[in-house]
């Protein structure tokens, strides 16, 4: 595999739609999008398999780069465990791997691609961080507002968007998928370039 993308977030029905597991929608996205099962799924066959691991995965093509899309089974708190498994058997260096994570200090809507950096409080990227032994893989970032109060964050995370805000996270998930297709396909330095001068809020 070329890359490795990995969407951050909680598995089960209860998570689904939460602001927290706006990774695995953005991750579910891409994989509709550039899945090479889609032409041979029926309406209810899903795209992802379980991996070697503790991960579901979904083998995608975007132009001429293989691309493994990864959705952590582990819970947030340990998604780095399913990055650090999934790279070593796809063989795919940190350079080239990809976490999509929610951002509560943007505005639902708003993206930011990086390439490095701190876990900025976040467990899932702690997690990452760790696991890798280095900060130096991609980020894309997705805004989910920061509309609670001291102590109330958990909560907040944990529930889904209010449905004012639906229409700008699907175009946030439209948007991110773009976003992942020019860092693929442009690379890093010409992708940050442009999604984040696009994205500015």
């Amino acid at each position: 595999m070329d890359w490795l993308i990995v969407g951050l977030g909680n598995p089960g029905v209860r998570y689904a739609e939460t602001r927290h597991n706006i990774g695995w929608m953005v991750a579910e996205a891409f994989a509709r999008k550039h899945s090479i099962k889609k032409q041979g799924l029926s309406v209810h066959s899903s795209l992802f398999s379980a991996g070697k691991g503790e991960w579901n995965e979904a083998r995608c093509t975007v132009r001429d780069s293989n691309v493994l899309v990864v959705l952590p089974t582990t819970y947030m708190n340990l998604s780095g465990k399913a990055a650090v498994q999934a790279g070593k058997i796809f063989r795919v260096p940190v350079g080239r791997m990809v976490a999509i994570v929610d951002e509560y200090n943007f505005p639902v809507g708003r993206i930011h691609l990086k390439n490095s950096g701190s876990d900025g409080g976040h467990n899932g990227t702690a997690s990452m961080i760790a696991e890798l032994g280095t900060p130096s893989f991609f980020r894309l970032r997705c805004g989910i507002d920061k509309r609670f109060g001291p102590g109330e964050l958990v909560e907040y995370v944990l529930n889904p968007f209010a449905p004012g805000e639906i229409s700008a996270r699907d175009t946030m998930i439209e948007q991110s998928v773009i976003a992942l297709e020019t860092l693929i396909e442009l690379g890093a330095a010409r992708a940050m370039q442009i999604v984040n001068v696009q994205n500015k809020a």
